[in-house]
């Protein structure tokens, strides 16, 4: 006859893992740490295929003659069977759940149930703590951080370059018009300071094409701006400095936003670039949230004043939102655009699918699609649409008065000389006494 093989029953319980033989008799068993929170680690490393406890438990039970085990959980009795090198199956173990307080004190874990219901109570919390944790170190919530922290730098260089232009056109109004990028302004600014120091020489440093820097010269010398002291300009040559260094800033900030989403969704930063990749899963929430909606929410994410106007009078929808600022959106026709948001939206939402649940990368089949059916658009539609006549409303003809049951047939006047029922004036007099 062949050698018996003898089957562990492994149960996962939350103060340890206990192994029970085939007569259900409790054999092995291994504890977490007393500590709340280091148990609470211990078991969502269990949830994450890391098996600590389940290896050192393993191992007990082999040298013990236990070549088989069996799990209540299919997904970790795979993992363990890949990573432990040990042959596992799936077998129903509720009825040991429902013993929990009795193996918990037979295996001297606590003293009695109360104990072990105080310790469950603190472990939960541990654990809810430490997944709130995790959710908050997910990278995507980074990414929608610092795609608003380029947007609140922007609004901030804004603000302080409209002071500067204002301030600094006290002494030289006529740069305003000249120099539209604001930072080769606060450049200039910072390295010529006074209008006497514009010069051709100086001005052929600064990069600046050969025609702007003859202009710029020429109304340097004949400019109507005041003089101005040079205490006076040291202070506008700081702020002019500050903004240089927030632009240099929000250029780092644009390198990190491209390295992480690389990252975090390489498909949608392969399709839309990363700053409106993370524009849609700032708006989103996340990149789960993403992942979750349909094509048609994408489509107009970033556009939901104007969708619920549209449902509430009935005007026309909104073709796009947030992806309009897609290069080969906003540089298509205008009759293009509603269909070519469309398609945008539909890889859009493959992309943010396959980076969400760990897809592999495929953002150049992706974009390999999108450009053929934006070909197909584009030559299926090359004239606009012919403009849809609208029908003239006709009056409609006015239908003959009907007078009210009410009033015996007459139509009702209005006023000190209005007809009343009979009935109505007695009980007027009556009231009257």
């Amino acid at each position: 006859m062949g050698q018996h093989i003898m089957k562990a029953l492994i149960v996962h319980f939350p103060f340890g893992i206990l192994a029970f033989g085939e007569d259900n008799q409790l054999v092995e068993h291994v504890f977490y740490s007393k500590k709340p929170q280091a148990a609470a680690k211990a078991i969502l490393r269990a949830e994450q295929g890391k098996f600590d406890h389940l290896k050192e438990l393993a191992t007990r039970l082999q040298s013990a003659g236990y070549s088989e085990f069996a799990f209540e959980n299919a997904k970790i009795a795979t993992e363990a069977n890949a990573k432990l090198g040990i042959t596992t199956e799936v077998a129903d173990l509720g009825e040991f759940r429902n013993r929990m307080e009795e193996y918990a004190v037979e295996t001297l874990f606590v003293k009695d149930a109360s104990e072990l219901t105080a310790w469950n109570r603190s472990v939960t919390m541990e654990i809810a703590k430490l997944r709130v944790k995790g959710a908050v170190e997910q990278r995507d919530l980074i990414v929608a951080q610092a795609i608003q922290t380029l947007d609140d730098l922007d609004r901030t260089v804004n603000l302080f370059m409209g002071r500067l232009r204002e301030w600094y056109g006290v002494h030289f109004p006529e740069l305003d018009r000249l120099v539209e990028k604001h930072e080769t302004y606060a450049r200039l600014v910072l390295n010529l300071g006074d209008r006497e120091n514009y010069t051709l020489e100086v001005m052929e440093k600064e990069d600046l094409p050969k025609a702007k820097a003859e202009a710029i010269v020429q109304m340097a010398e004949s400019s109507m701006g005041a003089d101005i002291t040079a205490k006076d300009l040291a202070q506008i040559k700081d702020l002019s400095n500050d903004v240089l260094s927030l632009y240099n800033l929000r250029k780092n900030m644009e390198g990190y936003l491209d390295k992480t989403m690389g990252e975090v969704a390489p498909n949608m930063r392969s399709l839309v670039g990363a700053l409106l990749g993370a524009r849609l899963i700032a708006i989103a929430g996340s990149l789960r949230n993403l992942a979750m909606r349909p094509a048609s929410t994408i489509q107009v994410l970033g556009a939901e004043k104007a969708l619920f106007r549209s449902l509430k009078t009935g005007a026309r929808p909104p073709k796009h939102g947030l992806i309009f600022q897609a290069a080969l959106l906003h540089d298509a026709k205008r009759w293009q655009r509603g269909k070519i948001a469309r398609a945008l939206a539909g890889k859009l939402s493959i992309a943010a699918r396959a980076d969400a649940f760990g897809g592999n990368f495929i953002g150049d089949r992706l974009n390999a699609d999108l450009d053929r059916r934006i070909s197909e658009i584009k030559e299926k539609y090359k004239e606009p649409p012919p403009l849809k006549e609208r029908p003239i409303p006709q009056r409609e003809e006015r239908r003959e008065f009907q007078p009210r049951r009410e009033f015996g047939g007459q139509r009702p006047q209005h006023g000190r000389n209005r007809r009343r029922p009979d009935r109505w004036r007695k009980d007027r007099r009556a009231r009257q006494g």
